[in-house]
This record gives C-alpha cells, structure tokens and sequence, in this order.
C-alpha cells in the first residue's frame, strides 16, 4: 500500500466542504488517516471480482413492509396542547425551505 500525497490544504478543503472547524492539530491527525484511507481503498480496486455476484443481503433478511393502513390518531386538542405554537386548529411549523433555516 503506498501513500498518498495528501496535503494540509486537502484536509482543510475536505473539512471545509463537510462543514468541520479542525485545528492544525486535527488537519495533521485527518491527513494520515485519510492517506490510509485512500491506501485502502486502493486495494479494494486491485481486487479480481470477475465473477462475483453483487450482495443484496447481508443475510436472509428480505424487506418486511407491512400494508400502509391508517391507525388510531390523536385528538386535535391533544396534538395542539403538545405542539410548540398552534393557532386556530393548526400546528406552526418552521420553514424548512429557502431561507427559513431548517434541520
């Protein structure tokens, strides 16, 4: 497995773009572990695969849904009493689109 030249600079584009706040500390400690990263992955590609089926399970495990059944709802007074602010009989939610913020 050979290193890869990964600078500082790389480190802190990577950690810019994911939105992280490093240290020098930490963008010295990210770029040897993102080297073995890239090591590793460069072994996975030397891999011969020729012939090997792509997993879908890890086991017998199939996707178990259930019908889409509507169940027991809460009273409307309920919902509102546990709601953050509600006016009339609706709950305020903030706005997750645009300029409203969000999670």
């Amino acid at each position: 497995m050979h290193e890869h030249p990964i600078s500082i600079e790389h480190v802190r584009k990577v950690a810019a773009l994911s939105r992280l706040a490093i240290t020098d500390d930490e963008a010295a400690a990210y770029q040897h572990d993102l080297a073995k990263v890239l090591g590793y992955i460069d072994r996975l590609r030397q891999l011969d695969l020729a012939g090997v089926e792509p997993l879908v399970n890890v086991g017998d495990v199939r996707d178990r849904t259930r019908a889409d059944e509507p169940g027991p709802t809460l009273p409307t007074r309920t919902l509102l009493d546990m709601a953050p602010e509600s006016f009339e009989q609706f709950v305020r939610i903030p706005k997750v689109q645009g300029d409203g913020g969000g999670a």
